[in-house]
């Protein structure tokens, strides 16, 4: 029987440090001075308050404004002829799609006087489910972005020509391209995944328009987070080079390899939905979920069993796995506390065959055909592994954009057109990609900026911005969904399908040619929608066979062991995709750098994440509970240590974060940081002497890591040797909100074990949820059964109405989504990051995470001795170094008798006659006693006085 269990939300709490016992018994953070944070601008012309951050940033509603036709906000003007879709302070929504290459949506968009104010899920999609994650709602402010291109643009000498029209800059092109075509010159078009049925048919047109004037055309598709190992594997096999549809709602049993399926692998949204449906102690039956990974996710975070896994290991784990289900291979050395777990996942695996499901996050073919094996072995596929409905997100060939890199650095390559992918910011340092590109007669970027890539290019063909677009969307087999711009184009930007279409000779507008192509599957597929129906939905299904008529190569399996298999010395890293930033095709969405990443609760940073006994031999000292205490606390006055890397002679510093969670000998780093654009958030007007600390962040947030990657076959996303890591003498501030909000010493997280559910189930009454036969003593010391008791005297409530948020804790998984969601809903001020060190954040919504462990205060300095506790409810390893996570969602309550409405001097919170709080902000004049009357701590203030800084823009 395990030890009572402590909760924490991070190391300082665990260990008592003086900063958080200081912090946790104040109810409020101390006013810091700010002075000495100001810096002086060099332009002083624009006079701007910190509030005003956006702005600043280059977001802008102003180009929106006159694209929705909205009237001068200075003077009221009614609608002399009203548009029948338009009526002031009514929302309209659209349906449409989103799909940047990594993450994919059917969606719904709602409208404001014209102009995109929200994302939210289509809930007819049979692909995403009606869901969206925190980076897919977040996307709407890209649209605002003022630094997007404002039209095409030419590079002259060292200098650009921006004032150019589109029929120069195709004349010229064009002009080009034909040049090229008739000396019989190679011309290469370079993509993300494309599955848009219309935009394959537009890249056709365009390679048999120049074929037909001599040239070679291909065409070359790789993504930044490549899946080609998991193609490459499933077409060896299976025979097909598709990804299947995993239904993780079929799936009784779970086991994940580094594949963090709830946040950033393949189809999360998806896979969440279908996750959070069998989370439910309540439903015919319950998942059991195992995960073994290198650094602690989202994922990771949910697991019933967790693991730390080097990446090294992946292959000798998933070779054992597969002997314990049945298979022949060899191999399959691990450690006795790891066989303990895999044995423990085997058992159930073969106990649920058919109903099971074993995922595998690394881009290693030999890896993908292990875990092949294994679910072919437990007769998994064409059951919860659906070839028949084949997941067309992701196409990329590692293989084809190697030597796409060789032919460009041979000279081989004469025009090199780029869309929809930054090549030279995510391409591997080892394919010299930017040097290639530079032998390159012609190159032409079809992207939204003069970024990595289009910075090294000839011409500029800026893509308009997804909401200011038609489109269609092949994202599985037999499914569809539309796009349509909800917008008018906010710059003289157009859609790269239409640009190609023009290059062709095809004088047709993009609109028409996606329609034109929907007519022809209408003509092909019984029970089509109408184009009108298919735009206002948003999706269409088709009926697909049952049969996917496939069939697991067991000849295979001995060539994949042997690539699986690798060796390993010292360090190894794993470049892993942050819930917020993703790949960075996001990365200068202020929105989503705000947000505290789900885990280490940091923000505005990359960083290193290591373990705790790791950093602290890094610094050269004994594991003890002092040093943990002295050393390992990051906040406001207590900077991050940094570290420096260096792999293959280069280097980069970074700080560094004690994350539990993570795998001894490891180290992990987010990748999508770093990039060109970035340094708008580190100007010193915003980070005042936290401005380019020895030139540590480079004037970017963080560093781009994607260079690093390992390039065999495939381009894999771990270094399992060569990597030295050193311990700086340098510190840096880091932006985390783990612990600003103290509960006061109040219990916030509970929780009990499935068997007790279970066991208690039925056997009381139900009464509001309690024993009807309990009683319990209310304020007033009179005796009353739970839910007669209430804090406050009846209001009186006119209406039936009586409204509440709840949220079902068993399925929360952290994502952050609902964070996002409710900062552009409420169009919530973005602070930055100086402001968000010093407690100033202002999401209304929160996600606090905690790591739940049996450990009573003592530091266990062995690493062998680590996790010999069990945890009786989530039957995890459980320590400061690989502890278990809950989470618990803080939101604005808006309780029915809410206890600050009687404490408020001013009445400035107040109830409604349908039983809501609510707030006359005008009214409050700071006393805070409403905070200190909150039950809950969710009253929270940022009444710092913004408008007294001069700080120019």
């Amino acid at each position: 029987m395990a030890d009572s269990k402590k909760y924490w939300k991070g190391i300082e709490e665990l260990q008592k440090t003086p900063q958080f016992e200081e912090a946790a018994n104040k109810e409020f953070a101390e006013y810091v001075p700010v002075d000495e944070f100001l810096g002086k601008s060099e332009v002083n012309t624009t006079e701007t308050s910190r509030r005003d951050f956006l702005k600043v940033l280059g977001f802008s509603v102003t180009a929106a404004t006159l694209a929705a036709c909205e009237a001068p906000v200075t003077k009221s003007i009614p609608f002399l002829n009203k548009p029948v879709d338009a009526t002031p302070g009514v929302a309209n929504y659209y349906a449409s799609t989103y799909f940047d290459g990594n993450d994919y949506a059917s969606i719904l968009v709602k409208t404001r006087e014209g102009r995109p104010i929200l994302i939210s899920g289509n809930p007819n999609s049979k692909v995403s489910l009606g869901g969206v994650n925190a980076r897919i709602n977040s996307s709407v402010l890209g649209l605002y972005d003022s630094k997007r291109a404002k039209g095409p643009a030419k590079r002259i000498g060292d200098a650009w020509a921006k004032n150019l029209s589109w029929s120069e800059v195709d004349k010229s092109v064009i002009k080009d391209l034909t040049k090229i075509s008739e000396k019989g010159g190679n011309i290469t078009l370079l993509t993300s995944t494309v599955i848009s049925p219309s935009a394959e048919e537009v890249i056709n047109k365009f390679k048999v328009a120049y074929q037909a004037k001599g040239a070679q055309v291909n065409v070359v598709t790789y993504d930044a987070l490549s899946y080609s190992g998991m193609l490459d594997a499933n077409e060896k096999s299976f025979g097909k080079r598709v990804l299947p549809t995993y239904h993780f709602d079929r799936a009784k049993v779970i086991v994940s390899f580094g594949a963090d399926f709830l946040s950033t692998w393949l189809n999360s949204v998806a896979y969440a939905g279908q996750y959070a449906s069998r989370r439910n102690p309540d439903g015919e039956w319950m998942s059991k979920h195992y995960q073994f990974e290198t650094t602690m996710s989202v994922s990771g975070s949910n697991a019933d069993v967790r693991a730390g896994l080097k990446p090294s290991e992946v292959g000798e784990a998933l070779t054992y796995l597969l002997k314990k289900v049945g298979g022949s291979v060899n191999g399959g050395s691990v450690s006795d506390k790891m066989a303990a777990k895999l044995d423990q996942a085997a058992n159930e695996l073969l106990a649920a065959k058919g109903e099971s499901l074993v995922v595998a996050g690394s881009n290693n073919e030999g890896v993908q055909v292990l875990a092949n094996a294994i679910n072919a072995q437990l007769q998994n596929i064409s059951k919860t592994v659906d070839f028949a409905k084949a997941s067309y997100l992701k196409k990329g060939s590692d293989k084809d954009f190697i030597a796409l890199a060789k032919d460009m650095n041979a000279g081989k390559v004469n025009a090199l057109l780029t869309v929809g992918l930054n090549a030279a910011y995510v391409a591997p340092k080892a394919l010299n990609f930017s040097e290639g590109l530079s032998k390159v007669d012609l190159k032409v970027y079809l992207g939204d900026r003069l970024d990595e890539t289009g910075s090294q290019c000839d011409y500029l063909a800026p893509d308009s911005h997804y909401l200011e677009c038609w489109n269609d969307f092949q994202p599985a087999e037999g499914e569809y969904s539309a796009a349509q711009p909800v917008i008018s184009s906010l710059f003289k930007t157009r859609q790269w399908q239409e640009t190609l279409l023009t290059w062709s000779g095809d004088t047709t507008s993009f609109e028409d040619f996606v329609q034109q192509y929907w007519k022809s599957v209408v003509s092909l597929n019984a029970g089509a929608k109408s184009w009108t129906d298919f735009v206002h939905d948003g999706v269409c299904s088709f009926n697909v066979s049952d049969e996917d008529n496939v069939e697991f190569d067991s000849s295979t399996i001995g060539a994949a062991t042997k690539k699986a298999l690798v060796s390993a010395s010292g360090v190894e890293v794993l470049f892993y995709a942050k819930t917020g930033i993703a790949d960075g095709t996001q990365g200068l969405n202020p929105w989503l750098h705000e947000l505290p990443d789900p885990i280490s609760k940091v923000t505005y940073d990359n960083y290193v994440t290591m373990a705790a006994s790791d950093l602290l031999k890094l610094k050269q000292v004994e594991d003890t509970k002092s040093a943990r205490r002295e050393l390992l606390y990051i906040g406001e006055d207590s900077p991050a240590m940094v570290v420096k890397i260096t792999v293959g002679g280069e280097s980069i510093e970074l700080p560094v974060v004690a994350q539990p969670g993570q795998t001894p000998g490891t180290v992990g780093i987010a990748v999508g940081y770093g990039k060109k654009g970035t340094e708008q958030f580190t100007r010193k007007e915003w980070l005042g002497d936290l401005f380019d600390q020895e030139n540590l962040s480079n004037n970017t947030i963080g560093k781009n890591v994607f260079g690093w990657f390992s390039v065999g076959s495939t381009i894999e996303n771990v270094l399992s040797s060569g990597v030295t890591v050193v311990l700086s003498d340098k510190t840096y501030p880091i932006a985390t909100t783990q612990t600003h909000h103290t509960m006061m010493g109040r219990k916030m997280v509970n929780e009990t074990t499935l068997a007790t559910y279970v066991n208690q189930k039925g056997k009381a009454k139900e009464r509001g949820g309690y024993n009807e036969q309990l009683l319990v003593t209310d304020a007033y010391g009179k005796e009353k059964k739970p839910d007669e008791i209430d804090l406050w005297a009846e209001h009186a409530i006119d209406l039936h109405h009586r409204w509440g948020l709840s949220i079902d804790l068993n399925t929360c998984i952290g994502c952050g989504s609902c964070v996002t969601s409710c900062h552009l809903e409420n169009n919530v001020a973005v602070v930055g990051k100086d402001e968000v060190r010093r407690s100033r954040e202002m999401h209304w919504m929160r996600i606090d995470r905690y790591y739940t462990s049996t450990v009573e205060d003592q530091v266990i300095s062995d690493a062998d001795q680590l996790g010999n506790k069990i945890s009786n409810y989530l039957d995890a390893e459980v320590s400061d170094d690989m502890p278990a996570v809950v989470y618990q969602p803080v939101m604005c309550q808006h309780c029915n008798h809410a206890p600050c409405e009687t404490v408020c001097p001013v009445a400035a919170t107040t109830h409604s006659n349908e039983g809501l709080n609510q707030m006359a902000y005008n009214r409050c004049v700071g006393t805070r006693y409403c905070a200190n009357n909150c039950p809950y701590k969710v009253r929270r203030f940022n009444w710092f006085q913004y408008d007294s800084l001069n700080i120019t823009a």
